[in-house]
């Protein structure tokens, strides 16, 4: 259908379209919905000039396009390579302080042992709460009765050993 547009260079009709179609191997029925396949991929060109509309298409607007598709697909390239380095530059970067060392293994473990510390401790109070509720006690006579929530230099130390007043 194409082919009739790039040989004529000329402008057409939907219904001299369909005249010519099946002398290109187009089903006159399906020629409206041909074209407007073409219409859509950009290929082929409509215009409504007064109640009628017009349909071209020449063999440079698809040069034209190629060259428009071309130039949009070498900048989305260059700009995933870029993309592409700053990332590894990113991994890089960080796997520098990645390194396995003993110490970092050290700060690891230490990092884990204070986690499980920190696991049960919650899971004490949430017994010793649960305790209390159920014994009648409301909150605030737990506060009087000495247990505190943390203070924020308890909550910020990790170092120091966590415990119920």
């Amino acid at each position: 259908m194409l082919q009739i547009f790039y040989d004529s260079q000329d402008f057409y009709l939907l219904k001299e379209l369909e005249k010519l179609g099946p002398k290109k191997g187009v089903i006159s029925q399906s020629v409206k919905d041909v074209v407007q396949s073409l219409v859509d991929d950009d290929l082929v060109l409509k215009d409504k000039i007064g109640t009628s509309v017009y349909f071209w298409s020449l063999p440079s607007c698809a040069g034209n396009q190629l060259r428009t598709t071309y130039s949009k697909l070498e900048s989305d390239l260059s700009s995933s390579k870029k993309r592409y380095m700053e990332l590894v530059e990113q991994r890089e970067n960080l796997k520098r302080g990645r390194e396995d060392s003993d110490e970092r293994e050290a700060a690891l473990e230490e990092l884990k042992a204070v986690e499980e510390h920190h696991k049960k401790l919650k899971m004490m109070l949430l017994r010793l709460l649960m305790r209390q509720l159920t014994d009648g006690q409301t909150i605030s006579s737990l506060c009087n009765n000495g247990v505190r929530p943390l203070s924020h230099k308890q909550k910020n130390n990790s170092n120091t050993s966590t415990s119920i007043r």
